[in-house]
């Protein structure tokens, strides 16, 4: 019995070693397994950037190739001081020379007596030759900076060149080896790299369209991009306002840090401080380290999403995005927008457009930049640091509301980063006195006068003589009405006085729009205001 027994202990205790074994060692799993959905943008799913490698004849000592770079997404562009690829030799390759392009370091290279290779390093860094460079150092596609535009915005730009010469590497298919792992920064880091495999040879065409030639060997590596390895931080951030609510929602305190001066010293500046000058061509210039203006969120660039208008069959939104960074000018910026109204989208006014279509045939995601010549470069932080624009959507009457937050964003990119939104209850919301707001409901309004006594007439004016009188648009506000009491505004917003309709404008209204009352006082007397649903 006592034999069984413990043999049966025993027994338990071996499962319970093996099942605590299982269980060590899925874990141990799980955590060495690189996550898959951490480089995937659900806005831009196929996006990467490819590396083609092309070696186009033999030499003695090894081969002459032509490298590509291809940016096939949509809206993350490389912008400068642009693109820098390296690699790790397979063998003990050596870089002859090269066109469009040029090693940062030439390594150690006394082994060589006569020809001195232009890279003996195992593992070199190439960058792109300026605007500028040589006629006999230019390819095509070459020498932008290592600027390289996204395939929306510009196609036409979308991919940079240059030509290698490699020695002492094999000199046929079979004994020739491939560069492997291939590291892009663009600028900084953010893109993994896949490992290096050979693809369908290249086919090239003449200039003049009438012969086809093909690579001897084509190598192949993708890139793609993860925010979360690019950056330790967010880079922007999203607030909103509307005409209908006072409440002007700021971008989430410390969003993308918090002002803490005593321990990290020059983290932000005042644009009013008289150090400014200094700070900004202080420690970190070189180094790209961002020096923003002081504010609650410390976000380099914040994009203001605004309500402005709301007519009968349209409605209006302003887009503003400021530059808080004192050290960078955005060139070829980008915005994409989630929204599901984008489908309705009328007209843009002084940036481009273009529907991106995530998934399929629902238009429900735009990308937006400026216009060449005009606004593509958004400015460092001050005076001209901000670019704007507006747009008119068409209403659905089957999905159009203000409720909930509806008529704002869902996503917001802004150079293919994604920018930080407020939390959903912090949204500017109807008041509370207001009705539904649907298309089908809304038609004019109309003002109509209520018949006072003279005595009460002539009190009330000349109560409101005594007082600073505000014009209309300082009770309706520029971006709509004040406080919405439930009033949409219908253009041209008229009001009716004995029988003639008359412009709103034309009016001098005082602070009266309120949602608990929704009167108005005029010069002639107060006035209610009167729905015709």
């Amino acid at each position: 019995m006592e034999g069984g027994r413990r043999g049966s202990a025993a027994g338990a205790g071996t499962i319970v070693n093996l099942a605590g074994a299982s269980i060590l060692l899925v874990a141990l799993l799980l955590c060495s397994c690189p996550t898959s959905t951490e480089a995937y943008d659900v806005l831009d799913p196929n996006g990467n950037i490819t590396i083609r490698w092309d070696i186009k004849q033999w030499t003695p000592d090894g081969y002459v190739a032509a490298v590509t770079i291809y940016n096939y997404q949509k809206y993350r562009h490389i912008q400068a001081p642009g693109w820098t690829l390296g690699w790790k030799w397979s063998k003990k390759e050596v870089i002859w020379s090269m066109v469009g392009a040029q090693a940062t370091e030439q390594g150690d290279c006394s082994k060589f007596k006569d020809n001195i290779p232009h890279c003996c390093k195992k593992d070199p860094s190439v960058v792109d030759l300026l605007p500028g460079a040589p006629y006999n150092m230019q390819v095509t596609n070459c020498c932008k900076g290592g600027v390289l535009n996204s395939w929306v915005q510009d196609p036409d730009n979308h991919a940079a060149s240059f030509q290698i010469s490699v020695g002492r590497s094999g000199t046929s298919n079979k004994t020739v080896r491939a560069p492997k792992n291939f590291t892009l920064v663009a600028p900084g880091p953010g893109y993994t790299c896949e490992y290096t495999k050979m693809v369908r040879p290249t086919k090239f065409v003449s200039p003049d369209g009438r012969r086809t030639t093909q690579a001897m060997v084509t190598w192949q590596s993708t890139c793609t991009y993860s925010q979360f390895l690019s950056q330790n931080s967010p880079t922007c951030c999203v607030s909103l306002s509307s005409f209908y609510n006072d409440t002007i929602v700021n971008c989430p305190t410390c969003t993308c840090g918090c002002q803490n001066n005593i321990t990290q010293p020059g983290s932000c500046v005042e644009g009013d401080s008289p150090y400014l000058a200094s700070a900004i061509n202080g420690p970190g210039r070189d180094t790209l380290t961002p020096l923003v203006q002081c504010t609650s969120h410390m976000c380099p660039i914040r994009v203001h999403w605004h309500v402005k208008l709301n007519y009968k069959e349209y409605w209006r939104v302003k887009i503003t995005i400021t530059n808080f960074n004192y050290r960078m000018n955005y060139s070829q910026w980008n915005l994409v927008v989630q929204h599901p109204n984008f489908e309705n989208l009328t007209q843009i006014f002084s940036f481009n457009y273009k529907g991106l279509v995530p998934y399929g045939a629902i238009n429900d995601t735009g990308m937006l930049w400026g216009i060449k010549y005009y606004n593509d470069l958004l400015m460092e932080a001050g005076p001209m640091g901000n670019v704007q624009s507006e747009l008119l959507f068409r209403k659905d009457k089957s999905t159009f509301t203000f409720q909930k937050g509806w008529a704002f964003p869902r996503r917001v990119y802004f150079n293919g980063d994604n920018c930080v939104m407020p939390p959903p209850d912090a949204y500017p919301w109807l008041p509370n006195a207001s009705p539904t707001v649907k298309s089908r409901f809304l038609i004019p309004h109309a003002f109509f006068w209520r018949t006072t006594s003279s005595s009460t007439r002539s009190a009330q004016e000349a109560k409101q003589s005594r007082a600073t009188r505000a014009p209309t648009w300082a009770a309706l506000g520029r971006k709509g009405y004040k406080s919405g009491g439930g009033i949409m505004h219908s253009s041209p917003l008229k009001y009716t006085f004995r029988g003639n309709a008359q412009p709103c404008f034309s009016v001098k209204v005082s602070w009266s729009f309120r949602s608990s009352t929704s009167d108005c006082t005029f010069p002639s007397g107060p006035a209610s205001i009167s729905r015709s649903l």
